[in-house]
């Protein structure tokens, strides 16, 4: 007996392996023009641009924070295979970190004895090492002070009971403090009125909370609290107050962090650092 049932169920299957005939070659067709443009088969390759960037790790004292924060993304935009991860803090804290191993490919300082520590102990390139900036002492007051300090000579006062400094043995701010103070022959005096910090940004938050009465901070540190604090007058360091540079010995990116070096040297780098109260060096 004729059955229609059977006679469409077989069709289909025809159908289906035809169909599947037809993808095949279509595949292969597509697949053998691209071989015969390039004599080679074709794969799909990454762009450049979206491959995972190498990451440099910038050890900076913590004075350019503003500064470095603001040059990221213009560097990796001129750089878009490398992304910066910024370690901000005292210098000789930093100092102490990378000679305990921990990973950077920049330290940037905010004096030269740290620096000189670690050249010392060959945990640095020499020859990537510059000056690059300068900076300049202050000191400042609670903008809502009412004890009458004009110099630093009234911190002698005994109304002033407490002085923010950085700590002089780790701190580079800290040791400029104390190195002028004692070459004014105050520091005898003011010792005991000592409320240490970490690095400069604690001084700075001291004062602006009231909770010193006086504090030793970078110029460009103050300039980042004008509705908090006060600036006083600049204060006479014998040494100048230069930020050297360097490529970690230790890095694995060596290329990439003078290419940092570079950028921060050259003239968009001086101009994002002038624009927050640096110094430019004269070259």
């Amino acid at each position: 007996m004729f059955c229609v049932g059977e006679v469409m169920k077989k069709g289909l299957i025809v159908l289906l392996i035809l169909l599947g005939v037809f993808l095949a070659i279509g595949c292969t067709d597509n697949g053998n023009e691209a071989t015969k443009e390039t004599g080679i088969p074709v794969t799909e390759e990454t762009p450049v641009s979206e491959q995972d960037p190498e990451t440099i790790t910038v050890s900076a004292a913590a004075s350019l924070t503003e500064a470095f924060t603001d040059m990221e993304p213009k560097f990796e935009a001129e750089n878009p295979g490398v992304d910066v991860n910024f370690n901000f803090g005292g210098s000789g804290n930093l100092r102490k970190q990378i000679e305990g191993g921990a990973p950077a490919d920049v330290f940037a300082s905010a004096d030269e004895s740290q620096m000189d520590i670690l050249a010392n102990e060959t945990l640095i390139d020499n020859s990537s090492r510059k000056d690059f900036v300068k900076n300049s002492l202050v000191l400042i007051i609670p903008a809502n002070s009412n004890l009458n300090i004009t110099g630093v000579k009234d911190l002698t006062d005994p109304k002033v009971k407490k002085i923010g400094i950085g700590n002089p043995d780790t701190v580079p701010v800290g040791n400029y403090t104390r190195t002028a103070m004692t070459e004014a022959g105050l520091w005898s005096q003011l010792e005991n009125k000592v409320v240490l910090a970490e690095d400069v940004k604690q001084v700075l938050v001291y004062v602006e909370r009231g909770e010193v009465d006086a504090g030793f901070v970078y110029m460009t540190d103050a300039m980042t609290a004008p509705e908090t604090i006060k600036i006083v007058t600049n204060v006479s360091v014998n040494t100048p107050v230069n930020y050297p540079i360097a490529i970690v010995s230790s890095s694995e990116h060596k290329e990439d962090a003078q290419e940092f070096i570079d950028f921060v040297a050259g003239k968009e780098g001086q101009e994002t650092l002038e624009k927050y109260g640096f110094t430019v060096l004269s070259e």
